[in-house]
């Protein structure tokens, strides 16, 4: 097969970087695109008089509609956000970033991670995950063996580190990640490619319920919500590509993780406003373990045996 060659470590650690690079932009730019939405969403409407007629009783008034004119002309006059444009810019002074200094790790090295304009510190958050992404990569193709699943696996792999750097950043897992994820496992299964499908279906329904039970009996005792909907959505995903058997093992290294870090995070007064530690980064690394380490053998972490 002449993509054989490709799916060795090396060649995979390769691709990690620039999946990496890529990854940046995404965790940098998604959620910034999609508060712009819901802004755009909201000026909609707070313009739509008859919607306003219909839930208030009366015409919106002049004010509001005056007020909503100036929202809908700041977000016109916005410059284009994707995640292809516009290009990398220095995050302090916006110079764009030349191709050579944008070179996946290297670019940073070269320039000792600072900007060659403004000379202020690029993070280094950006070369560790691309350098997290190739060495992910490369540990998925010596998990499957230059096999073709390993592509499927490193997209898998990409889609987890995105989801739980966006939510550690923003508390806020993006539909546009987990959604894809979990109907891509349960069409990898349907076309044979990992689990058999009613495997993977009750895996994504045992996912979902398990952390919507949670969900709703802490918001039943407590009043307060204890997580988001996209924690659900999440392992919902996770069963779709590790299948039912897995939720349990998945939830307690998660918790486990998340209560070790939720401590230690405690014990240095480093906990955001609110005292908030979002779960799916935790989900999202339990995943990646099982990935990596590989179903019988986490389940026998916790004396399961089939």
């Amino acid at each position: 097969m002449f993509l054989q060659p490709l799916l060795h470590p090396l060649p995979l650690a390769l691709l990690g970087l620039c999946i990496g690079s890529f990854l940046n932009v995404v965790v940098h730019r998604l959620p910034r695109m999609l508060e712009r939405q819901w802004w755009q969403d909201t000026a909609e409407q707070l313009a739509d008089a008859d919607s306003h007629a219909r839930t208030l009783g009366h015409a919106p008034s002049p004010a509001l509609a005056q007020g909503t004119g100036v929202l809908r002309q700041a977000l016109e006059s916005l410059p284009v956000l994707t995640l292809s444009r516009p290009g990398s810019r220095c995050p302090h002074c916006g110079t764009p970033i030349a191709w050579h200094d944008n070179l996946p790790l290297l670019g940073w090295l070269k320039r000792r991670g600072r900007c060659a304009a403004c000379g202020e510190r690029i993070s280094l958050r950006y070369p560790l995950v691309e350098a997290g992404t190739a060495l992910l990569f490369a540990a998925i193709g010596t998990r499957f063996e230059a096999q073709p699943a390993a592509l499927l696996w490193c997209a898998v792999a990409a889609a987890l580190l995105a989801a739980a750097l966006i939510d550690w950043d923003t508390t806020l897992l993006p539909d546009a990640l987990t959604l894809p994820l979990l109907w891509a496992g349960l069409v990898a299964a349907a076309l044979g490619w990992t689990l058999p499908l009613p495997q993977a279906l009750w895996g994504a329904v045992a996912g979902y319920l398990s952390l919507w039970s949670v969900y709703w009996l802490f918001k039943l005792v407590t009043g307060k919500e204890g997580m988001g909907y996209g924690d659900f959505k999440l392992m919902a995903a996770l069963g779709a590509w590790f299948g039912a058997w897995m939720i349990v093992p998945m939830l307690l290294m998660a918790s486990l993780l998340g209560a070790v870090v939720g401590i230690g995070m405690k014990l240095t007064h480093s906990l955001r406003e609110g005292g908030y530690v979002p779960f799916g980064p935790f989900l999202a690394g339990a995943g990646l373990v099982v990935l990596l380490a590989g179903s019988r053998p986490v389940l026998g972490w916790i004396g399961w045996t089939f």
